[in-house]
């Protein structure tokens, strides 16, 4: 049953990544969401770069709350690092998962910080 759900993860992932790439004035904001925290990177796919990272692992992360609420603030804290790179505008990879739960409220926090996507 989990590789089902492995793969069918990949099969999404892989048609959403067809679509979305990130450029220099554009970059990628790609989530990875594991059973204990969420990653989020600003990728320039052209330069093949990572520009900005932040995790429930991050030195500057302060965790308080649930899941739900700790994909917000590093949603916020993302856009704050992205800002200070002089980055306003990504487009946004959920990486195969649905945008529900704890992947929405990261984009619904990157949102409020400013980031436009």
């Amino acid at each position: 049953m989990a590789g089902n759900k492995v793969s069918r993860r990949e099969r999404i992932k892989q048609g959403i990544r067809k679509r979305v790439s990130g450029s220099a004035e554009r970059p990628r904001l790609s989530v990875y969401r594991s059973n204990k925290g969420i990653y989020v990177q600003i990728i320039d796919d052209q330069a093949g770069t990572t520009l900005a990272a932040a995790s429930t692992l991050s030195k500057d992360f302060a965790s308080a709350g649930n899941k739900v609420e700790q994909s917000k603030a590093v949603g916020k804290l993302i856009a704050e690092k992205a800002i200070a790179a002089g980055i306003s505008k990504v487009v946004f990879d959920r990486n195969g998962y649905l945008y529900h739960g704890r992947v929405k409220s990261l984009a619904e926090g990157a949102r409020e910080a400013g980031l436009d996507f």
